[in-house]
């Protein structure tokens, strides 16, 4: 493949790579399914297809997430668009012979074996999304930039490359109003602006995706799944704050995920999307793939910078922030996986029409790892401003046995719990702030009645002690002691006035911590005293376990031996 020299040459390509009508193929989920089994799933497909002499015809993709975890392995038949999941290999000879040759549906292989909800558009869990970040996963090979390029990734980068200015670009980004989603939701325009403001010898641009929440994601699909829609998001935003080098931080726990972007870089190398002179455009540009060793406060950005740096990833004061001196002293743009999975939409659509779609205060989509106890586990993109409602019991399905909805966890061990008083509560950066949550970078842990909200509460801030990086007192101090006093009360030992303890505390390690783990980790804490302070009492006063949970507050008293009980 020759360099691609100029946006008509890559237009050229788009047109003869574009997907054909009526093609057929079976895309199987190679990432997240490879757990339930999936590669022995699409090796079956292939060894039927080559029986059944349909090579030429037949298609078979290993593809990125296609969010349906709870139904995991799952699979898309085109041009059918049925979905089926739980497969085996004992059953892709029905698949193969009924479906792709056929057209007819396998009962039994359908959401809820239900053949009326065959097709994606049927299936609840994919009707109540709104997946615009995510239209290309499950639909490409992530390992072929023809698939991406084919279905016009790079398209807007070409475009901004070609009919605009630096300047127009962070114009139309903050017209967007999109704000970052990695969890501060800081606006990102701003953001850049800043960092045009100081003049230097170079500007840097890092991709953020240091994904540490338990149970989180969202950034870990998008690079496994769309890499290059990753990429052309970095290549607008180096271009906008005038950018020669960027970094993707990426945990080396996500081995597919690192494998498929540094795949994604190559390609884009050898077709003339990054490197030098993109597109004829005389702009320059190359990605560095860095991974983390899964330090949890190395998705802070001042900690992440001195990862990069070859330091100790720990935090330091802000002022200065990165994007007046970042990497290296220099001006530094950092954006989450997901935000930057999104310009290309913006400079697309045009900055307007992207601030069309969600609230007020928070514009576009977001997309959320629901987990926990719901039906529909799994990734999830909806609008700005869809309610807690709408995600656990449309998009999920509701809970699947006989216990009531309590709670939601949001934003992962520094977020909080929202109780089901709030369950239509339009979820967007201000309203979750304003019940004592964050949106986080999007986990969302569905809990019954059947969780004892203390040992949640608990189990988050155990995580945030043994993360915190031990720079501050306030952190490294107090988290541990918010630690030792929840252990108590949940022994059995707690007393009314641990209850005040915790929450004078919390408000000290928010307001004087350091940076943003320490800031944010007493939110389980006093978010849970907030809304469920009943059960805090239970435990203390009534020394019981509402949820059966704490072993100290439900086992019954050892009976007495050789004397009176």
């Amino acid at each position: 493949m020759s360099r691609l020299g100029s946006p008509a040459e890559l237009a050229a390509r788009r047109d003869e790579l574009a997907p054909a009508a009526g093609r057929k193929r079976v895309l199987v989920c190679s990432t997240g399914c490879l757990a339930a089994g999936a590669q022995d799933v699409e090796t079956a497909f292939r060894e039927q297809i080559a029986e059944a002499g349909l090579e030429e015809e037949v298609e078979v993709v290993a593809t990125g997430c296609h969010g349906l975890c709870a139904m995991a392995p799952v699979a898309v038949i085109e041009p059918h668009d049925v979905v089926y999941g739980r497969l085996r290999e004992k059953f892709v000879p029905d698949v193969v012979s009924r479906t792709v040759q056929d057209g007819e549906v396998v009962d039994r292989l359908c959401y809820g074996r239900d053949p009326a909800m065959a097709k994606a558009r049927d299936i609840p869990f994919y009707g109540h999304q709104s997946k615009r970040v995510l239209r290309n996963v499950g639909r490409v090979d992530p390992q072929r930039i023809e698939d991406a390029i084919g279905r016009g990734v790079y398209g807007a980068a070409a475009a901004a490359l070609s009919e605009m200015q630096p300047d127009e670009v962070v114009e139309e980004v903050t017209a967007s109003a999109i704000r970052g989603r990695g969890g501060g939701g800081f606006p990102t325009g701003r953001k850049w602006q800043i960092c045009k403001r100081f003049a230097a010898d170079d500007r840097y641009l890092i991709c953020n995706a240091d994904e540490g929440d338990p149970g989180a994601f969202m950034d870990r699909a998008l690079l496994e799944g769309d890499p290059h829609n990753v990429i052309e998001g970095m290549l607008i935003a180096a271009f906008a704050i005038e950018a020669t080098k960027g970094f993707i931080y990426v945990r080396a726990e996500y081995p597919i995920a690192v494998r498929h972007i540094r795949r994604a870089i190559g390609e884009a190398r050898e077709w003339g999307l990054l490197g030098e002179d993109i597109l004829g455009s005389g702009f320059s540009l190359d990605i560095e793939v860095r991974e983390g060793a899964g330090a949890f406060v190395c998705g802070e950005e001042t900690a992440m910078i001195a990862s990069l740096e070859g330091q100790r990833g720990i935090a330091r004061p802000k002022p200065p922030y990165p994007a007046a001196r970042g990497y290296l002293g220099q001006p530094t743009v950092i954006n989450n996986v997901e935000t930057f999975a999104n310009i290309p939409l913006i400079i697309a659509d045009g900055g307007a029409a992207f601030a069309e779609r969600g609230t007020e205060g928070s514009k576009g989509t977001k997309i959320f790892a629901l987990a926990g106890q719901v039906k529909n586990t799994g990734l999830v993109e909806v609008p700005m401003g869809a309610t807690i409602r709408d995600i656990v019991f449309g998009v999920g399905g509701g809970l699947p046995g006989k216990h009531e909805f309590k709670a939601v966890q949001m934003g992962g061990p520094s977020g909080g719990c929202v109780p089901a008083a709030h369950l239509d509560l339009p979820i967007d950066y201000d309203s979750l702030r304003e019940v004592g949550a964050i949106m986080g970078s999007g986990g969302m842990i569905v809990m019954d009645e059947s969780t004892c909200i203390v040992d949640i509460a608990r189990y988050f801030i155990t995580f945030c002690a043994s993360e915190s990086c031990g720079l501050c007192a306030p952190c490294r101090l107090g988290t541990v002691r918010l630690q030792e006093i929840l252990d108590r009360i949940c022994e059995g030992q707690g007393t009314l006035a641990d209850l005040d303890r915790l929450e004078e505390l919390g408000g000290v390690v928010r307001r004087a911590s350091l940076c943003g783990l320490g800031q944010t980790a007493p939110n389980p804490v006093l978010s849970t005293l907030r809304h469920f302070r009943d059960e805090y009492l239970a435990h203390v006063v009534e020394g019981t376990c509402p949820a059966g949970v704490c072993k100290a507050l439900t086992e019954p008293e050892p009976a007495a031996v050789g004397g009176e009980a």
